[in-house]
C-alpha cells in the first residue's frame, strides 16, 4: 500500500512540476478522445453556462479525471494485476467521464421548456431587424442582445456567412448545434429570407413573423398548462395531507376513547 501513496504523490509532483503536460498527452491524443464526445455535449455546456463556458477545456477536465481515476485504481491493483480488475479500472473511469455530461443533460431536461422558448423570442426581436437590414447583417446586430445560450452559434454562423459561405450550411449547422424545438424548420425560413428581391422578401418576412408568432403562442400554451399541472399536483398533495390529517386525528381520539373507557372499567 505505501508504493501506491508513493506512485500516486509521485505522479502528482512530475504532473504540477510539468515534467508530464497533462495538456499535451491529451491534446496529442484528441483524435481518439473525441471519439467519447457526444454529440450534443456543446449545446448542453452553453445551455448551462452561456457563452462564457469553452466545451474544449470542460471536456479536456473530463478526460483528465477520468485517467486519473483509471491510474489510480491500476495503482490500488498494482499487487493484484487482473483482467478483471483492469476492466473495473475502465468501468469506474467512464463513470467519472460520463458523470459531468449525465448532469448536464439533467440540467436540460429540468430547464427544458425555458430554454426551448428562448428561441422564438429571439426570432421575434431578429425580425425588426431584419426589415431594416439584409439577414446576415441582422444576426450580426443582434449576438450582443441574443440569449447567451445562444452567442457562440451566433458568431460561428456569421464568420461563415462573411467568408463567402451563401448556401444554407451555416443555418443548419446552428441548428444542429442547437438542437431546441423548431429550429430546423426556422433556420430554414430565416435563410429563404434572404433570398430573392425585396418584393419576395416582405412575403417571406410575413411568412417568418406567423411562424414565430404561433410557436410563441405554443410556447405559452405549454408554460400555461405546466403551470396548471403543477396547481393540480399541489392540490392534489393538500388534499391527500388534510385526509391523512383527519385520519390521524379520528384515529388518535378513538384510542383516546377506548383508553379512557378501560381506565373507566
Amino acid at each position: 500500500m505505501e508504493i501506491v501513496f508513493v506512485a500516486v504523490i509521485l505522479l502528482f509532483i512530475l504532473v504540477y512540476n510539468r515534467t508530464i503536460d497533462k495538456n499535451k498527452f491529451i491534446n496529442d491524443n484528441k483524435k481518439y478522445f473525441e471519439i467519447l464526445r457526444e454529440d450534443d455535449y456543446d449545446f448542453l455546456v452553453y445551455a448551462k453556462y452561456g457563452d462564457s463556458a469553452s466545451p474544449n477545456e470542460l471536456f479536456q477536465k473530463r478526460v483528465m479525471y477520468a485517467l486519473a481515476i483509471f491510474f489510480i485504481f491500476m495503482f490500488l491493483f498494482i499487487d493484484d494485476v487482473s483482467l478483471i480488475n483492469i476492466i473495473l479500472a475502465v468501468l469506474v473511469a467512464f463513470l467519472v467521464f460520463k458523470m459531468p455530461y449525465t448532469q448536464l443533460k439533467s440540467y436540460y431536461k429540468k430547464h427544458l421548456h425555458q430554454i426551448d422558448v428562448m428561441l422564438p423570442y429571439y426570432l421575434k426581436s431578429l425580425e425588426i431587424l431584419i426589415q431594416h437590414y439584409t439577414v446576415p447583417v441582422a444576426i450580426g446586430k443582434s449576438i450582443n442582445d441574443a440569449p447567451d445560450i445562444f452567442k457562440p452559434g451566433l458568431r460561428e454562423m456569421i464568420e461563415k456567412i462573411n467568408s463567402g459561405d451563401s448556401s444554407i450550411t451555416p443555418y443548419m449547422d446552428f441548428a444542429n448545434t442547437y438542437p431546441v424545438r423548431d429550429s430546423m424548420r426556422m433556420m430554414r425560413l430565416l435563410y429563404r429570407l434572404g433570398l430573392g428581391g425585396q418584393e419576395q422578401k416582405q412575403e417571406r418576412l410575413l411568412m417568418f413573423s406567423r411562424t414565430v408568432s404561433n410557436l410563441q403562442a405554443k410556447a405559452r400554451d405549454t408554460k400555461y398548462k405546466e403551470r396548471l399541472d403543477h396547481m393540480g399536483n399541489m392540490t392534489m398533495i393538500m388534499l391527500v395531507v388534510t385526509g391523512v390529517s383527519v385520519m390521524i386525528v379520528i384515529l388518535a381520539s378513538l384510542l383516546l376513547s377506548i383508553g379512557s373507557t378501560g381506565i373507566t372499567v
